[in-house]
């Protein structure tokens, strides 16, 4: 730092008290006597003196929008004055003004006396003033306004609020002893807190946060500090005082150097605005003016710069990977030397040596090695690994790291230039350069020089190339010379250069700056110019390291003009060194396209790699594999590299030159560039020809425009590809037209287009495709995936052979559409037994399980009856099985039938029975479960309903029976209330039960009463003749099944019955056959019996208190005699027997059900079938043929 004297200027017998600089800088407003005096600060000459003080005047203050200044006197007035220096406003205090302070945001004015402190503001008519304990000697606002401080003698600082009010207060440990006498805040705005730096005359300088608390320690001053204030930006603090001088410090009060020494106290001093010079005010009147001039101070090695930082840090930065330390030394750094691992740091008193902890080219920790605790006066500091070694004038000096002078070199002139240019640690080498134009070469283990070369001009720069081959030297003309260094030869020269550097990673590669230029020369090439400010210091790979001002940073510069320079003289190795250091990636690319189309696929493939381009290291690699091989045809990779390039006709060109026409066509083919390929194989060649418009079709099929592709494919008559395309897009029209003029003999072509036809669900024109083709099993198979299913039972019919395709899948489609009792016949008609009884049993289960018993019944009836079906076409011993089946599947469809009463009695809340039906239901289905009882029927409902219904009619007996039968069995909890309940009541009714209902089982064979309940089943127990039982009411019905003696067939016994019986009396029989199609139904003829013995009844007699039944046999004569209106039969189809039943009873009119043979009263079958329109059992409609 030099501090040079712009001007000065002597007011005679007057003190300087205080100094104000205009915000913009123009002026400057000084303290003198009982005058203001206004200077201009570029000259120091006086502009106007301002009168209007009657007292000496203590403290001026500017406001910072530049339109108003105050001043202060010993006369106890403030004068406000415009910046027309015109006075516009006079207040008082009741003190003489000691400082004045304008608020920075709101421009309000703080005027301080040795009683009090007033604030003003234009807006305001009066002064708000407020009293203190002691005298104030100076006051500053905060950077934001909202803040003030007072320096007090009594050694107290009080800062207040805008409004005056005291928010923190700070004693000074020396109380009035110290009085505070300048005080100002950092303008800096890069702190976090506002900092108040503090001087006392205990010769003190102190520094305090806002809140009061103190930063680091009180630094000790050696005079009285009269002034105060920061520098520049808040960098430095300017301080002046008892010593006569004035000085500059750090911001945390780290003394540098002296601005001005003066001959009296240096009562104020200030730092004109966003500039580096300071004026200074003195008790004897001199106004100096100084302008400081900052230094730089710095080291380079390659990649990392070091420089001084606010004169006491050094910043250690690395230029490639922008990181930086910083090295606090607490003193002014005087000089910066960096070599490899090392760093030097001279200080005014001594010299530090660093070192980095690891050998990493990317660590930035320091750490101190050796101190050198000397003072030294020296131009130039340079570092190498075991020596410092110290330039002074003339004379060079090595030290060692212990202080020891090894060795010293005087010059026959001033040094100018010198650098470390490398070697072993402890012998590295200098290149120095005097002012008489000589360069020498220096090793520090050598007491003698070595003169390199003899300039007739004194030498500015110096470097050396990286083999030591050739010097370049920048004359004090601005002339870059280069010379070999061991011939001594001037290689070439280029003017206007003031740095020069070569490329540390490239022998031929140098840079040069000068005239705002970078110069960059590659060999003996032409030089290479861009822009650029500052100046070159060093060249590294792509990077050039630039100093501008005091910032140095690293420019990466492509090296793409010498690498040009190299391709042009096709020297692709050396454009390969240069692109090495540093191109954009389009050189990159520019370099391998060059290398390839010049055969050196060595220097490409390397190229290429750094591009990351597969697909021509793909055809290097091809290439260099065949040349493995034994290919050494150069026209013919050359051809390829055109092909890859683009270079379509050239390379066709060279593919016909070396005999290689294919290529040429599937290089034209692949392109789709169609014309250029017929143009090259000309129209002498058909199958060319015709190959090429196939292809031409493929790429309009890759290329989006499938009907072109489609109609070129069956010009060049590839039909299956047009018909596969045009399915693809569903273009049916086209697809019909092509099928309509195939002939029915290409059935593969048609086939195709059938089943694309199938595919677009276009049914009629696959139908029409099939009948084209006469492919009958295929028109089926199409009908039935298209479930149209009317034209495949038409083709089954015509064609039986398929009957077993149609009504399989149409069994199927109907199960899968929950038509499962037609899926059933379906089946059934397809021949496909098994299948037609697993849905039934499917049915049948479902049915159980979801308590539908009505549809249970009629399911197990319709399994009976597919097992008597199966019955007749299978062998002996599986007849028997089936119609085994058969009779346990009758049985349990009755049951089920019977039960689905008794299910909605239990559950539901009304039922349709009445008590009379149910009671017999109930009686029905307990004398017929067998010891397993089936799935979904329950015991305990039945005997509940019997139990309420025998209660209901009288039969208290059975009732009572029913109710001890429950408390056996896990009875519901819903239920069991009114069980209890019942057990209870019906303990008072009589113990047996209604004559009227033991007379309804009376045997009407054995004319035996038997009981409500049987346990031997729904047999006689007097003749063990079976009930027959209307399936409607359960009662049983006066009917006597018989059996046809041995010798009488079905067909006889029919025509017996049916014959006219010959006595005349039997026109008064009592019963008439009424015949109503296909029911057989008995009615009573009013008349009288003639009571003539019947052969029947003499047939019914048998041996009473027998223990097996005794069937009644009848012969023909017994038939004869018989009545056809008397008989009903159930006509079984084969394998079964026919069943012969004789009615008893002449006031009974009774109906059959042709196809389940179920008996009914009349009445009650009419009723049935008027409500369901079915067969309540089977569920044949009325009008459907048996």
């Amino acid at each position: 730092m030099r501090a040079v004297l712009a001007w000065k200027e002597t007011i005679r017998d007057q003190c300087i008290y205080d100094l104000a600089f205009k915000p913009d800088g123009s002026q400057l407003i000084i303290a003198a006597g009982l005058r203001v005096l206004v200077y201009d600060v570029a000259d120091g000459t006086i502009i106007q003196p301002l009168k209007g003080h009657k007292d000496t005047v203590y403290c001026v203050a500017y406001a910072k929008d530049g339109k108003r200044f105050a001043s202060g006197s010993a006369d106890k007035s403030i004068i406000i004055w415009t910046s027309k220096l015109e006075g516009i406003l006079r207040y008082t205090h009741n003190d003489s003004i000691q400082c004045v302070a304008y608020n920075p945001v709101t421009h309000q004015l703080a005027s301080c006396s040795s009683g009090d402190f007033g604030l003003w503001s234009p807006e305001q008519k009066s002064v708000n003033k407020h009293k203190v304990s002691s005298k104030i000697t100076c006051c500053g606002w905060t950077n934001d306004g909202q803040y003030l401080a007072l320096g007090m003698m009594n050694g107290v600082v009080s800062i207040r609020n805008k409004n005056g009010e005291e928010k923190v207060k700070i004693e000074r440990p020396g109380g009035s002893s110290s009085p505070i006498w300048s005080i100002v805040w950092n303008p800096s705005k890069d702190e976090h807190n506002d900092i108040l730096a503090v001087a006392d005359w205990g010769q003190k300088l102190s520094f305090y946060q806002l809140s009061g608390k103190q930063i680091g320690k009180d630094k000790t001053l050696t005079y009285d500090p009269c002034c105060v204030g920061y520098f520049s930006k808040g960098e430095y603090i300017v301080l002046g005082g008892s010593d006569k001088q004035a000085s500059l410090y750090t911001k945390d009060g780290v003394r540098l150097g002296t601005i001005g020494e003066q001959s009296a106290w240096v009562w104020t001093c200030r730092v004109k605005p966003d500039s580096n010079f300071v004026v200074l005010g003195c008790q004897d009147g001199t106004i100096a003016c100084y302008q400081l001039i900052f230094s730089t101070v710095h080291g380079l090695y390659k990649d990392r710069y070091a420089y001084r930082d606010s004169m006491t840090d050094v910043i250690v930065q690395h230029l490639i990977t922008e990181q930086k330390v910083r090295i606090k030394c607490r003193e002014l750094v005087k000089k910066i030397a960096i070599y490899r691992n090392r760093l030097a740091i001279q200080l005014p008193e001594k010299i530090l040596i660093y070192e980095l902890y690891s050998d990493d080219s990317s660590d930035m920790h320091y750490r101190i090695k050796e101190k050198i605790c000397r003072k030294f006066e020296c131009n130039l500091l340079v570092a190498c690994s075991q020596h410092i070694i110290l330039c002074q004038e003339k004379r060079l000096q090595s030290l060692s790291f212990t202080s020891v002078k090894e060795k010293e070199w005087v010059m026959e002139s001033l040094i100018r230039y010198i650098k470390v240019i490398g070697g072993s640690p402890g012998r590295e080498g200098l290149l120095v350069g005097l002012k008489n134009g000589a360069i020498l070469k220096i090793f520090v283990d050598n007491p003698f020089p070595i003169t390199l070369l003899k300039l007739s001009t004194s030498v500015r720069c110096l470097d050396m190339s990286a083999s030591r081959n050739k010097l370049a030297v920048v004359d004090e003309h601005n002339t870059l010379l280069v010379y070999d260094v061991v011939s001594k030869e001037l290689l070439f020269q280029e003017p206007n250069a003031n740095s020069v550097a070569w490329n540390t990673q490239c022998e031929d590669m140098l840079c040069f700056s000068g005239n705002g230029y970078l110069n960059i020369k590659a060999s003996n090439f032409p030089v290479h110019q861009q822009k650029m400010q500052g100046f070159m210091v060093g060249y590294n790979g792509s990077k050039i390291f630039c100093l501008h001002v005091y910032a140095m940073s690293a420019v990466e510069v492509p090296q793409s003009a010498p690498m040009y320079q190299y391709l042009e003289r096709k020297m692709y190795k050396e454009a390969y060194q240069i692109a090495c250091l540093g191109v954009t990636d389009s050189d990159w690319r520019d370099l391998a396209t060059d290398a390839l189309e010049g055969l050196d696929f060595d220097t490409a493939k390397k190229a290429f790699i750094r591009i990351r381009d597969l697909r021509y290291l793909e055809l290097i690699n091809s290439i260099e594999e065949r040349k493995k091989r034994g290919e050494s045809d150069n026209e013919l990779f050359l051809a390829d590299v055109y092909a890859y390039q683009g270079k379509f006709h050239e390379a066709a060109q060279l593919y016909k030159r070396t005999g290689h026409q294919p290529r040429a066509l599937s290089m034209y083919t692949d392109l789709r560039q169609f014309e250029y390929a017929k143009d090259f194989v000309g129209a002498t060649d058909p199958k060319s020809s015709r190959i090429l418009m196939t292809k031409q079709a493929d790429w309009a099929k890759s290329s989006k425009e499938p009907r072109a592709a489609a109609e070129m494919y069956l010009s060049a008559g590839e039909h299956l590809k047009a018909i596969d395309l045009i399915g693809e897009h569903g273009w049916e029209d086209m697809l019909i037209d092509i099928a309509r003029k195939l002939d029915k003999a290409e059935r593969e072509l048609l086939a195709k287009c059938a089943l694309h036809f199938k595919r677009l669900k276009h049914h009629g024109y696959a139908s029409e495709t099939y009948s084209k083709m006469g492919d009958l099993e295929a028109l089926v198979q199409l009908h039935v995936e298209t479930c149209h299913w009317e034209e495949a039972f038409s083709l089954a019919g015509k064609h039986p052979q398929f009957k077993n395709s149609v009504f399989v899948p149409y069994a199927q489609w109907l199960a899968e559409h929950d038509r499962f009792e037609e899926a059933q016949k379906a089946f059934h008609k397809a021949g496909r037994q098994n299948e037609a009884v697993k849905v039934l049993e499917q049915l049948t289960h479902n049915a159980v399980v979801e308590n539908r018993f009505s549809d249970a019944g009629y399911y197990y009836w319709m399994l009976s009856m597919q097992c008597m079906d199966i019955a007749r076409a299978e062998s002996e011993a599986q007849r028997d099985e089936m119609l085994k089946k058969f009779e346990s599947f009758q049985h349990l469809a009755e049951l089920y039938h019977v039960y689905r009463s008794i299910q909605r009695y239990t559950d539901e809340p009304f039922s349709s029975h009445m008590p009379e039906t149910l009671f017999n239901i109930c009686r029905f289905l307990l004398n017929n479960l067998a010891k397993d009882i089936p799935p979904g029927i329950s015991k305990v409902n039945t005997l509940y309903a019997l139990a309420k219904q025998s209660r209901r009619l009288g039969a208290y007996k059975l009732a009572r029976y029913s109710y001890e039968k429950l408390q056996e069995l896990h009875v519901p909890s819903r239920f069991q209330d009114s069980v209890e309940l019942g057990s209870l009541n019906i303990r008072s009714k009589p113990f047996h039960d209604s004559e009227d209902l033991i007379e309804g089982m009376m045997c009407y064979r054995c004319s035996t009463n038997n009981p409500l309940l049987n346990s031997q089943g729904s047999v006689c127990i007097n003749c063990r003749q079976p009930f027959i039982y209307s399936a409607s009411s359960y009662e049983v019905l006066p009917l006597v099944q018989f059996y046809l003696e041995e010798g009488v067939g079905d067909e006889e016994a029919v025509s017996l019955i049916d014959l006219e019986v010959p006595p005349a009396d039997q026109r008064d029989a009592r019963w008439q056959d009424v015949d109503h199609g296909e029911l057989q139904t008995l009615r009573m003829n009013e008349r009288l019996d003639d009571a003539e013995e019947d052969p029947f009844t003499a047939k019914m007699s048998f041996e009473q208190g027998g223990s097996t039944f005794v069937p009644v046999k009848v012969g023909r004569a017994a038939l004869r005699s018989m009545s056809r209106r008397d008989v009903l039969i159930k006509r079984w189809p084969r394998p079964l027997n026919w069943e012969y039943f004789r009615s008893l009873l002449p006031d009974v009119s009774i109906t059959m059900c042709p196809t389940c043979f179920k008996m009914f009263h009349s009445e009650d079958y009419e009723l049935l079938v008027l409500q369901h329109n079915c067969c309540p059992y089977c569920r044949r409609p009325i009008d459907e043929q048996n």
